[in-house]
């Protein structure tokens, strides 16, 4: 494993952490919305990660020696969450039933700046970890000097 796959892995970190906080933060701004373009109630969105695979000559080869090496981290795909919506008793809303309720999206703010939290913390580790490959990089290439 070369530096150069450290700096890698860490970027695709960032980029996966990066998507994640987009996707909570579109969460966070549909909290109230109680109709979407379909005319269906917003529902919370959450993103998987998968281990990301690269199929070129050079991985192939490294893994017909048993050598490990990582590709990083990509995102797989994002779900919708199928838990209830919250029900709440506001006849004089629009979108309200014919028992006066309205159907509100299932996101927790509590939970989605907990989760916006651990995301940034996630990006920082890998910002972290590339700035100390390059830094790395950077001292080997003053040695040669």
């Amino acid at each position: 494993m070369s530096m150069f796959d450290g700096m890698n892995v860490s970027a695709t970190g960032m980029t996966a952490q990066r998507f994640r906080m987009d996707v909570i933060s579109e969460n966070i701004a549909n909290v109230n919305t109680t109709r979407d373009e379909n005319g269906d109630v917003y529902r919370r969105k959450t993103v998987v990660f998968n281990e990301k695979s690269s199929l070129n000559f050079g991985d192939t080869l490294y893994n017909s020696l048993n050598v490990y090496r990582p590709d990083g981290v990509r995102v797989s795909h994002v779900v919708e969450d199928q838990s209830d919506l919250k029900m709440v008793y506001d006849p004089s809303h629009p979108d309200a039933d014919e028992n006066g309720y309205v159907m509100y999206p299932n996101v927790d703010p509590v939970t989605e700046m907990t989760n916006l939290i651990d995301s940034s913390r996630a990006y920082e580790a890998n910002a972290t970890a590339f700035n100390a490959a390059k830094a790395i990089a950077v001292k080997g290439l003053e040695l040669l000097q």
